[in-house]
């Protein structure tokens, strides 16, 4: 697309008119009041050149190219100063989201059928998987990578823009795949040590933790994460996930049990990293949970668009500059 930077510019093709017509006029009006003094001298000089016979030949053709060459002359004089300018197609600059890594306890008892939403039960893992497949699609200008943890904890999915991808990934993992038992420390490190190495500010780097259980397993302690993660200055938000009470008789009772969550350690952890804990006892409590941590890593939603720009007015300069050449060429071999 082609446009002109000073549009503006185009008024001054009116100039020879407005001189032909309006100074004439004016130094009728006033008189000497008007007078330039080289004018006379002007006027001699142009009796005595070739350039006011060949232009004032009213029955010579060659007169009227003349004017024609002089008038295309202004004309991309004038295109020349409006800066004619070929503009590319908007392009939307990526802003400089945040590095967040998912860290989600798939240990068996995720299995535990105790998320209710609408009347029916859902395994914990499968709300998780609801509730942070939505949560993934939100976090449009974020870099997100997945950590699940059992017994071991495993780098799942690296940073990516690649949401659909990631979402894939989460959808396959079965509560179970990682061991029985609960690594919080391990998987803590794995993601801590992946986000470090990232060329980042610490401010834009953030880990969502969500577990149903306490750290029983793993070769890094809970409190060796605790300090690693207040060492590294990454935020932490944590999630103790689980009912307090399990459905029996397809639902028709509800018993209530004690969930073995460290929420004292959670929020520790979350404390000294200042992040924030949350607790989710079911389908609803969880995605208000991920909507709150939304809120709180808000992201900068306008876009901004950058356009390619290249100047064309040497052209129409150019071109004006050969015309003026191949008239006086020819006007002095008249």
């Amino acid at each position: 697309m082609i446009s002109l930077a000073y549009p503006e510019m185009l008024w001054l093709l009116l100039l020879p008119f407005v001189a032909y017509y309006v100074l004439p006029i004016a130094g009728k009006m006033y008189g000497d009041a008007l007078r330039v003094p080289f004018i006379g001298d002007i006027i001699k000089i142009k009796e005595q050149n070739k350039v006011r016979r060949y232009f004032q030949s009213a029955s010579s053709k060659v007169s009227w190219l003349g004017v024609l060459g002089l008038a295309v002359v202004w004309g991309l004089i004038v295109l020349a100063l409006a800066r004619p300018q070929w503009a590319g197609e908007p392009l939307k600059i990526r802003h400089e989201g945040r590095d967040i890594m998912l860290v989600v306890d798939i240990s068996t008892s995720m299995n535990e059928r105790d998320f209710r939403y609408q009347n029916r039960y859902y395994t914990r893992l499968e709300a998780v998987k609801s509730v942070v497949s939505r949560f993934v699609d939100e976090r449009v200008e974020d870099r997100m990578g997945l950590v699940v943890f059992g017994t071991r904890a495993y780098m799942q999915v690296p940073l990516t823009y690649d949401r659909q991808s990631l979402k894939e990934v989460l959808y396959s993992v079965d509560a179970g795949m990682a061991g029985n038992s609960t690594s919080i420390g391990d998987a803590i490190g794995v993601a801590l040590k992946n986000l470090a190495k990232e060329n980042t500010k610490t401010d834009n780097k953030v880990i969502i933790l969500l577990t149903d259980g306490e750290n029983n397993d793993g070769s890094l302690s809970f409190p060796q994460a605790i300090k690693l993660a207040e060492q590294e200055k990454i935020k932490i938000y944590t999630i103790g996930a689980g009912s307090d009470s399990e459905p029996f008789f397809g639902g028709l009772f509800n018993i209530p049990v004690q969930q073995g969550i460290d929420e004292e350690g959670l929020k520790y952890l979350a404390d000294v990293t200042e992040g924030r804990y949350f607790r989710a006892k079911d389908v609803q409590s969880l995605a208000k949970v991920y909507d709150e941590i939304n809120k709180l890593e808000a992201q900068e939603r306008e876009g901004r668009f950058v356009q390619e720009t290249k100047d064309l007015y040497y052209y129409p300069a150019g071109l004006a500059l050969l015309l003026f050449l191949l008239m006086f060429a020819l006007l002095r071999r008249a």
